[in-house]
């Protein structure tokens, strides 16, 4: 019996496109998804980082998805979305592309990602998840950055935080 119930193991992701690739973020890490908005510019940070958003009072940092991957810049769409996810505490903006819904992935149909030597780094992706003839990429957000960006983020959500004060 318990076999059973193991192999049908559902997790809920919220799945989203870069371009013409698919991924996906556990639905727990998500806070809220809001269509994009004006980001201001914070100076001397990583190109990937777009600046801060308030959102009702709240200063979030917010990355610009395809930059982060390598991708090159795409102009914001009707479709454009920042995905609100909590990393270490920290709530941070993820532009993306557009939303697609908020998959139930079966853990049977997830497998190990596969690993491209040295030179690239995957490690941000904890799993691929077969979803009908796609292949979803399924984020680890905490492995989107290194110890020392997530205090950046921290330090930009309350420098701008205390200017506003």
């Amino acid at each position: 019996m318990e076999l059973n119930s193991a192999q049908s193991r559902r997790e809920r992701y919220l799945t989203f496109f870069l371009g013409e690739e698919q991924y996906g973020i556990a639905i727990g890490r998500i806070k809220e998804i809001i269509a994009m908005m004006k980001v201001t510019n914070v100076p001397k940070t990583p190109e990937y980082m777009r600046g801060v958003i308030n959102l009702r009072g709240s200063i979030i940092p917010v990355v610009d998805t395809r930059l982060r991957f390598g991708m090159e810049e795409r102009e914001s769409d009707m479709h454009t979305t920042i995905i609100i996810v909590e990393v270490e505490k920290v709530n941070i903006g993820f532009i993306v592309d557009r939303v697609e819904e908020v998959a139930s992935i079966d853990a049977a149909h997830m497998s190990e990602p596969p690993k491209f030597g040295n030179q690239i780094d995957t490690d941000f992706i904890c799993s691929m998840a077969q979803m009908e003839e796609n292949v979803v990429m399924i984020l680890d957000v905490l492995k989107l950055f290194e110890a020392d960006e997530l205090l950046t983020l921290e330090q930009m959500q309350t420098l701008e935080t205390q200017k506003g004060e």
